[in-house]
């Protein structure tokens, strides 16, 4: 056991860090400021969450999702407070992966490192999904065709086609489908599905835009980081001017009947799109990985995670509300909800749908851009560590960037492009980072930050902690009675049985070893907001942890660095 739970020193990684940079052939440029991290936060952030997922969440949650906003911020600000004094104690890229390793263990640290492809790579899927659902939009508002069966995956179109050819045999017509609450994303999934060319009767489908652009993000990454964070610096200047002209001119055609039942579905209803609402928050934290790369990472990775939580929460509220406010939350649930709520559907103000297309296939480009800058280089540091091979490691002798790592990134994405749904890859990408952000809040509570220049404000949780604790189950067990009286399902049962056991744990040692109040909050959230992605999602997530079990105790355990070092 002490081995699985081996820490790697703060010395010997920012040790490893600077020998690393010393090597021409290896070490990575330091060009970065405030303004770029920034802009790089920024440009993660504010991208599918606000062209795409906010739809489905507004779908599920009405009006009302503008709250579920604000409290995912809150829940994201705890995470990024730690998230900030780790990278000032610990200025080594790698993000939650190196902090796990020099706070909670080798095998921590190879569990969160393995999420995290989840984060960046799977959920780089997301992004040139809902990339390539406003590309065929704008392309069509030019009158340009572009066939549906090459613009959406394999499984929305299966999906699509087995609910509406029912529907459309039984009499029912295209018109009357609303009626019966079939979105419009599913009658395309049919269209596309009927109408795709077969071999041996099986219809050819597949999202080629999302894997166009994957590739080209893919080979801007390649090249330089220089090179990245000029495309992102100009990209999201274009994406906050499209912003607020949605805001400003969408507030001119705000229905208030539309902003009532303001939660329509109520709290559960709400509740549904937490991953989507949370996903949209999601990127914060990929500057983290780029710390090797900062002019002085102490100073500015802090403040440039706190700059870009904060711009983009109150754009996601001011959106969630005028998207809201302008269409029924009922005909939201479409891969390109702007472009949809002023187009003849919504607002009819073509001009804007026409920008808000445009703008878009811009602005997720940056977001694709920093997933697939943060993803190789979590790789290259697990590979500098021995937990993966070498060749991960590696850097390109001229561009200094990790060209395997990136390279393989790119074959990640792209492929599943083609056939898995937006939905799934949200979900995802959701439990896999909040577990990401549960561990990081965990793990300041376990490091020497004696000579950060950034520090959590210690507030003592023995005394404030068990009165959240009281407070947070109350809520939990009068609105789920269910849970008490053994009514609940099995699955929603053992989910929340295991969050008691974790909470309660936590509980008992915040007690005694008198820990700070914000990691706890912070990880209190983080880890109940995972309780609300269903047991399916759980299902997942553990598979994907017993795979990534098998890869290092067969590989990473045997051929650690640090173990070696030990010996």
């Amino acid at each position: 056991m002490r081995e699985l739970l081996r820490k790697k020193p703060i010395n010997r990684v920012l040790s490893d860090s600077s020998e690393s940079a010393t090597h021409s052939a290896h070490g990575l440029k330091k060009s970065l400021n405030v303004v770029d991290l920034t802009s790089l936060g920024i440009a993660a952030v504010l991208g599918a969450g606000i062209f795409s997922t906010i739809g489905a969440a507004a779908y599920h949650g009405g009006p009302a999702v503008s709250l579920l906003f604000v409290f995912t911020a809150i829940a994201c600000g705890f995470s990024a407070l730690c998230y900030a004094q780790f990278a000032s104690t610990i200025p080594a890229s790698g993000s939650a992966y190196t902090y796990a390793y020099a706070s909670l263990g080798e095998l921590v640290a190879w569990f969160i490192g393995w999420t995290l492809i989840m984060e960046y790579a799977i959920g780089n899927i997301a992004v040139a999904i809902s990339w390539s659902d406003y590309f065929t939009a704008l392309l069509y508002q030019y009158n340009i065709p572009f066939p549906a069966y090459f613009s959406m995956d394999f499984v929305t179109a299966k999906k699509g086609y087995e609910l509406v050819q029912p529907l459309l045999a039984s009499g029912l017509s295209f018109d009357q489908l609303a009626e019966q609450h079939v979105s419009q994303a599913s009658i395309l999934g049919y269209e596309a599905y009927r109408t795709a060319p077969q071999i041996f009767g099986f219809p050819l489908v597949g999202d080629l835009p999302a894997v166009a652009v994957n590739i080209f993000a893919t080979y801007i990454v390649y090249i330089g980081i220089k090179e990245s964070k000029r495309v992102a610096n100009a990209m999201v200047l274009l994406k906050i001017l499209v912003v607020l002209l949605v805001i400003g001119v969408g507030a001119f055609y705000i229905e208030p009947k539309n902003l009532s039942p303001f939660a329509p579905n109520g709290l559960g209803g709400v509740l549904k799109g937490i991953s989507g609402v949370f996903f949209a928050y999601i990127g914060f934290d990929a500057i983290s990985t780029t710390a090797e790369e900062c002019k002085n990472p102490k100073r500015d990775l802090p403040r440039a995670m706190f700059y870009a939580l904060g711009i983009c929460t109150f754009l996601y509220v001011m959106m969630s509300l005028v998207l809201t406010g302008v269409a029924s939350y009922k005909f939201l649930n479409v891969g390109d909800p702007l472009a949809y709520v002023f187009g003849p559907e919504g607002a009819n103000v073509p001009w804007v749908s026409a920008v808000v297309s445009g703008s878009a296939v811009i602005a997720l480009f940056s977001v694709l851009l920093v997933f697939q800058l943060g993803q190789p280089r979590i790789w290259m540091v697990m590979g500098r560590d021995g937990l993966l091979p070498q060749k991960f490691a590696e850097l390109h002798p001229k561009h200094k960037t990790p060209w395997f790592s990136t390279i393989l990134t790119g074959v990640l994405v792209g492929l599943p492009c083609l056939f898995m749904n937006l939905t799934e890859v949200t979900d995802l990408t959701s439990i896999g980072t909040l577990f990401a952000f549960f561990i990081v809040c965990i793990g300041i509570l376990f490091i020497d930050s004696s000579e950060a220049k950034f520090k959590v404000f210690y507030i003592n949780g023995r005394w404030f902690f068990p009165p959240v604790f009281a407070l947070l189950f109350y809520y939990i067990f009068t609105s789920r009675p269910d849970l008490l009286a053994g009514t609940a399902p099995f699955g929603d049962s053992l989910i929340f049985a295991a969050y008691f056991v974790v909470m309660t744990t936590i509980l008992i040692l915040a007690v005694i070893k008198q820990w700070s109040l914000i990691p706890l909050l912070g990880a209190t959230t983080c880890s109940y907001l995972m309780t609300e992605l269903g047991v399916v999602n759980w299902i997942r997530f553990g598979m994907w942890l017993a795979v990534g079990a098998v890869l290092y105790f067969s590989y990473g355990y045997r051929k650690s660095l640090l173990a070696q070092k030990d010996s």
